[in-house]
């Protein structure tokens, strides 16, 4: 089977001023939290565009009958944030995607006419990805069934996915060129967990 990746990085003035804020090492952290929201609401906006399942309906005006369109609600929908900064890219996304169940992990079964969206905050070596994405498949979830939003890329990690994953189309704000020694994404976006000064353990 031919390995394909589709990667978008859409145009978008909007999506551009949020990565900056992200960027920026003196982002507080409500803004920075803020700012992957708003990446989460319109690259999910771009990535259900021609993905989402619709069908036509007449409906009733006061002046007579109209055509248009509804989603199609027998289509189950999954949003899969990856714990916990993906939670924010989510928080955003949410609002176009009234319809979706939340899965705080990815499911081990899936239905067989389900879409599967995954929420990963940034994309550097890949590995992480491959894993989830292996799993998604062991389950019988093809590529093309899966759309995976993230705020950062980084080109090595999407060389692995794209020779490791048929079929998979991905939205990211934008691809970065390198990692650094300790493998950060560079210029990048910082730690998300960090930057949101979230909390990853329990106090003793």
């Amino acid at each position: 089977m031919a390995m394909t990746l589709r990667v978008v990085v859409p145009p978008h003035p909007l999506i551009a001023h949020w990565l900056t804020v992200l960027r920026h090492q003196h982002t507080p952290a409500p803004l920075y939290g803020t700012a992957l929201q708003e990446l989460g609401r319109w690259l999910t906006y771009e990535a259900i565009r021609d993905w989402l399942p619709h069908r036509p309906q007449v409906v009733s005006t006061a002046t007579g009958d109209a055509e248009g369109s509804v989603i199609e609600s027998t289509v189950p929908l999954l949003a899969c944030p990856i714990l916990p900064a993906g939670l924010e890219l989510w928080q955003g996304a949410r609002s176009v995607l009234p319809e979706a169940t939340l899965c705080l992990a990815p499911p081990n079964q899936v239905e067989n006419n389900a879409g599967v969206i995954l929420f990963v905050d940034q994309i550097s070596d890949g590995e992480r990805e491959v894993a989830l994405l292996n799993g998604l498949m062991e389950s019988g979830v093809e590529g093309r069934r899966v759309r995976l939003i993230t705020a950062l890329t980084a080109s090595p990690g999407l060389k692995l996915i794209g020779e490791t994953i048929p079929d998979l189309t991905l939205h990211t704000a934008c691809i970065d060129p390198d990692l650094t020694e300790d493998g950060d994404i560079s210029p990048g976006i910082g730690d998300p967990v960090q930057r949101l000064n979230i909390r990853t353990n329990s106090p003793d």
